[in-house]
């Protein structure tokens, strides 16, 4: 049991700087503005439940992709380091406020072209892709998948369990963070989010270059 709790606090040490989840509540406060109580509600669990379907599709279905379009391995390691170390320079020096990324300024039309109409649904995208299971989350889940090596590194019960859990958990603090997206923001501040997204972005930068460094070492070792 303990060894079920070591996989996914790692789990959770990995993914949350990518998945930022307060990043999400600052984008999802700008975006349902509009919206009631129980709209905001609803989306805010579509988000999580979407994130979680995401993260169990990449780890479970992520290699058949590889193999089917012949990417090694080392390959994805080196292009998910790259794609992680760019989300983290964008976080750490970014050029937009939160929330005017494309897919976040086009919801925001929808919106504003449908004030009086039905309410524009947000929980896939942004919010649940790229927000929070972006191509970063993605690459990690698929390069973690194709490592982690039963017996070697967790028992085999251990890796059949622990993914699952800790997608959920994932899923349940972006849940419980939408929510409470306001008091979190009345809280911490749009400082307070900017500075924690800072911090996220120079973790995020320095597991990128590790990527590459570990892709580069593997090729090497292969063709050695």
């Amino acid at each position: 049991m303990l060894e079920l709790f070591k996989a996914i606090g790692l789990g959770l040490v990995v993914i949350l700087p990518l998945a930022n989840p307060l990043t999400t509540v600052a984008l999802f406060l700008g975006l349902a503005g509009d919206m009631n109580f129980q709209e905001r509600n609803r989306q805010a669990l579509q988000a999580s439940i979407y994130v979680f379907l995401i993260m169990m599709v990449a780890w479970y279905a992520g290699n058949a992709v590889l193999h089917t379009f012949g990417i090694s391995i080392p390959g994805l390691r080196m292009a998910g380091g790259l794609i992680v170390a760019f989300i983290g320079f964008r976080m750490l020096f970014p050029a937009k406020p939160v929330g005017h990324s494309v897919e976040a300024e086009h919801k925001q039309d929808e919106i504003d072209a449908s004030v009086q109409r039905e309410t524009v649904n947000i929980a896939f995208v942004p919010l649940a892709m790229p927000s929070t299971a972006g191509p970063g989350t993605i690459a990690m889940i698929i390069s973690s998948a194709s490592t982690v090596k039963s017996g070697v590194d967790f028992s085999a019960w251990v890796i059949a369990v622990a993914p699952v859990l800790t997608f959920l958990a994932v899923a349940v603090i972006l849940w419980i963070s939408l929510r409470s997206s306001g008091a979190i923001m009345k809280l911490v501040g749009k400082g307070g989010i900017e500075a924690i997204s800072r911090l996220m972005g120079f973790l995020l930068v320095c597991m990128g270059v590790q990527f590459v460094i570990n892709g580069v070492l593997e090729v090497v070792r292969t063709y050695h």
